[in-house]
């Protein structure tokens, strides 16, 4: 009588975990996220970083074309934030970029080394 018992409680055991495991599976199942659209992708890719010369800039309009070692690349912004940062540019300055999809998210002059204008004095 007591062996009957103990099977009891292990089939009893062996059923809840069953049932605990398929749960968890389904719940996995349903929880696995969609594949990435092509706006997800557009979204989560990373910022480039250019270094070049300013061609123009017009920070009402925020729009940039810079000039890199390899290209001249045209940008645009709407952030208020961002169209402050190029009223600190002008033609000819050597500025860094902060862009990603073809929009502008941070720009900055960069300023030269004093030693490199000591030179050329």
């Amino acid at each position: 009588m007591h062996y009957e018992k103990m099977i009891k409680v292990v089939a009893a055991f062996w059923m809840s975990l069953t049932f605990a495991a398929m749960t968890f599976a389904e719940t996995a199942t349903l929880a696995a996220p969609a594949a990435p659209s092509m706006e997800m992708k557009a979204e989560t890719e990373q910022a480039t970083v250019l270094t070049g010369e300013v061609k123009s800039v017009d920070a009402k309009a925020g729009k940039l074309t810079i000039q890199t070692s390899e290209r001249e690349i045209k940008l645009t912004t709407d952030s208020k934030t961002t169209k402050a940062a190029l009223e600190r540019l002008k033609i000819g300055d050597t500025a860094r970029v902060f862009e990603k999809g073809g929009k502008v998210i941070a720009a900055s002059p960069v300023k030269t080394d004093s030693k490199t204008k000591a030179a050329n004095d």
